[in-house]
């Protein structure tokens, strides 16, 4: 169960995005003497490193015999190269990424990275548990504390280029378009929330709003046990956050201004009242056409999608510059294997056929593209048939 869903996670993230974790904990795992399997503008990448990063993450994800290995790497089409290859590349970034941040003047206060280390410390109620979770997790605290200082970093980096990368106003307007059909008919709404084993309060407070003698809002700051009291009960529009299901669906059965009855779900006893339904017009001409909740998720949206897109058109001009050598995978690493004696006949048979069908669509390409031309003209032929017999229909 295991190996299936780590599988589904590679298929759709790619292996080197497993390692991120493992990657910090072994980031200053080499040793002296250990081979160097690659150079970053002259700084090495040790062997052990890349090593010690592969055989971590197969410990943890229940991968360290060499069935489960090999099963997992011809199951996803994968060797002990290619996975050394994307290892040694997400370490190249990492050393660049370090390297760059400081030519931005991105810098990480050791002060900040106490805070953080102290603030996951006090989890737990001594040294030695710290310790154990540290080591369960395959750090030391200073790999720990290597992990969140490169965490910032790459935050701060971040946030450099999404300063840079702020969106135009016809951007946001082409957003706003985009976006409007989506958020059309979505609901913002307000609630009451009490303790589970409150519903004789939860029933008078609701026959007292639906009397009209005390008003929803107010009711809210007296009454809620939610940190939305404050604002009148107010949690915002569906479609910009994630209600549980009891509550979403309480509130697709209300109109404007209809509050519900008592509705019971994980957190406790609901009154919910729809404040606010946004029909989307016709056309939109002005980002301000969307509720405000919506404009600045749209503007957050559009400042993140640029800021990735520099960050990475950065990130691959540091590549580009970078005199980055990379040597072959020693035969000796333990998670190098035969990986195709784990692959299936079928999976082989495959290969084969795959390797048989792209030599006959070469030499096929020619009839292919005459009997496209084909069938173009046979579907035009039809198209105008079907206009003709529609036309004498309508006459």
């Amino acid at each position: 169960m295991k190996l299936a869903r780590m599988m589904k996670v590679l298929t759709a993230t790619g292996f080197a995005a497993l390692f991120v974790f493992a990657l910090a904990a072994c980031s200053n795992s080499g040793s002296a003497a250990s081979a160097t399997a690659a150079t970053v503008n002259g700084t090495a990448i040790s062997e052990d490193e890349v090593t010690n990063t592969i055989q971590n993450v197969r410990s943890q994800s229940g991968l360290d015999t060499e069935d489960a290995w090999g099963q997992f790497l011809a199951s996803n089409d994968m060797t002990p190269q290619s996975v050394r290859e994307q290892i040694i590349d997400s370490l190249v970034n990492q050393k660049l990424l370090k390297a760059g941040a400081e030519e931005l003047g991105v810098t990480v206060d050791s002060a900040e990275v106490d805070t953080y280390v102290k603030s996951m410390r006090d989890n737990f109620d001594s040294d030695e548990a710290w310790a154990d979770a540290l080591s369960q997790a395959g750090f030391t605290e200073d790999e720990y504390r290597e992990s969140i200082t490169n965490s910032l970093i790459q935050q701060g980096v971040s946030a450099h280029f999404e300063q840079e990368s702020q969106p135009s106003d016809e951007d946001l307007l082409e957003s706003a378009k985009m976006y409007a059909s989506y958020y059309n008919g979505a609901k913002r709404s307000s609630h009451i929330l009490f303790a589970a084993d409150d519903e004789a309060t939860a029933r008078d407070v609701l026959a007292r709003i639906k009397a009209g003698t005390l008003d929803f809002a107010e009711a809210a700051k007296q009454y809620s046990t939610d940190s939305s009291a404050e604002n009148g009960g107010d949690v915002g529009w569906d479609r910009a956050n994630s209600f549980v299901a009891a509550y979403q669906d309480a509130l697709d059965a209300l109109a404007l201004n209809e509050v519900s009855d008592l509705v019971v779900s994980d957190y406790g006893i609901h009154i919910i009242k729809c404040t606010e339904i946004y029909n989307a017009p016709e056309e939109v001409t002005s980002i301000e056409d969307l509720p405000e909740a919506f404009r600045d998720t749209i503007t957050s949206q559009a400042a993140s999608v640029g800021a990735s897109q520099k960050y990475q058109e950065w990130l691959d001009g540091l590549r580009e510059k970078a005199d980055i050598v990379v040597n072959d995978m020693p035969a000796d690493v333990p998670y190098n294997i035969d990986v195709e004696k784990y692959k299936t006949s079928d999976e082989s048979a495959s290969a084969e056929a795959a390797a048989t069908d792209e030599s006959a669509e070469e030499g096929a390409e020619g009839s292919d593209a005459a009997a496209e031309t084909a069938s173009d003209a046979s579907a035009s032929a039809e198209a105008s048939s079907a206009s003709a017999s529609s036309e004498s229909a309508s006459n």
